[in-house]
């Protein structure tokens, strides 16, 4: 005997079938529900960040002074890589770039040392984060009276028989002393970043790596280095644009650019164009370059991570 249709028994037994329109609009609102939230975030990510970074860039194809408002192409690139100070910024930028794992490597290993649980490390967690809340002008101000000719450092130096050193004066040692008072400043955010990391670490792989017998370097590269990979990188990309976009300070109160213009970085250079040269449009210029070398930058940095920790888990 052949069985009975789905929608005759429901009949036969009194029960009516469920509404398919009911269903279609319920599944249709599910689908929107997640838009309906995230439309808030977009729309303020659109107006408050997209919206001025293209009318920026618009704005850096016109002129400025008597051409202000008109369509001159890329005269403003132009200009901008022909002066010397600008050459002199994106130089300075390359050297970011090699000292940036000197810049990420210690935070990390001070994160470690604190996750090993080394001797005062409670301590050390405030201690090395309290530079963090310091504002750029202040920690500029005082390393400005420790870094001078005749300053602490010196008269420390003279004393173990190091001759001065002219920390700001010297346009070969000046752009080094500011980036390292930059990560003295700074790193204790990346720190906790690493300190975050390392909550997600197993550590059966730490305990395994003891029982073996690993050396902590051997210990660092094998287990956590691979394990923190992620960690690693938005340390890496967030540490990276920090120094780009968050030295204005420091160089405004410790070297203004100077001596020699050896100091520049795009994000100075942007404000004496803007600020004191009244060139707004070729600022503009200079504002869209620094934002394509940042994400050139982030974008490769993140690719050869995620092929060196490939390497390692391999």
């Amino acid at each position: 005997m052949a069985q009975s249709s789905p929608s005759l028994t429901a009949k036969t037994a009194g029960v009516p079938p469920a509404p398919p329109r009911r269903k279609r609009a319920g599944s249709r609102a599910e689908r929107l529900a997640p838009l309906v939230l995230v439309a808030p975030a977009v729309l303020v990510i659109v107006v408050m960040r997209l919206w001025p970074l293209l009318l920026g860039i618009n704005f850096s194809f016109t002129g400025d002074g008597d051409r202000d408002g008109t369509a001159v192409g890329f005269d403003n690139y132009l200009t901008l890589f022909d002066d010397p100070l600008f050459r002199t910024a994106l130089r300075n930028v390359g050297l970011l770039v090699l000292l940036l794992p000197v810049a990420v490597a210690i935070p990390g290993l001070l994160a470690t040392f604190i996750y090993l649980k080394v001797p005062g490390h409670r301590v050390y967690r405030g201690v090395y984060f309290f530079p963090a809340v310091l504002s750029p002008v202040i920690v500029g101000a005082i390393f400005t009276l420790l870094l001078a000719y005749d300053g602490p450092l010196n008269t420390l130096l003279g004393g173990v028989g190091i001759g001065p050193v002219d920390w700001l004066g010297d346009p070969d040692v000046a752009i080094f002393a500011v980036v390292g008072v930059h990560v003295w400043a700074t790193f204790g955010m990346a720190l906790v970043v690493f300190l975050a990391g390392f909550a997600t670490l197993d550590p059966s792989l730490l305990d395994a790596a003891e029982v073996d017998g690993a050396s902590l370097s051997q210990t660092i590269r094998h287990v956590i280095v691979p394990g923190l990979s992620r960690t690693i990188q938005f340390v890496l990309v967030t540490t990276m644009i920090g120094m780009l976009t968050s030295m204005f300070g420091l160089l405004y109160v410790m070297t203004s650019g100077g001596p020699e213009g050896s100091t520049y970085l795009p994000e100075y250079y942007i404000w004496t164009q803007q600020g004191q040269m009244n060139r707004p449009a070729l600022a503009s210029a200079a504002s869209t370059a620094l934002f394509l070398i940042m994400l050139v930058v982030g974008l490769a940095q993140i690719g050869v991570l995620r092929r060196a920790t490939g390497k390692e888990d391999r």
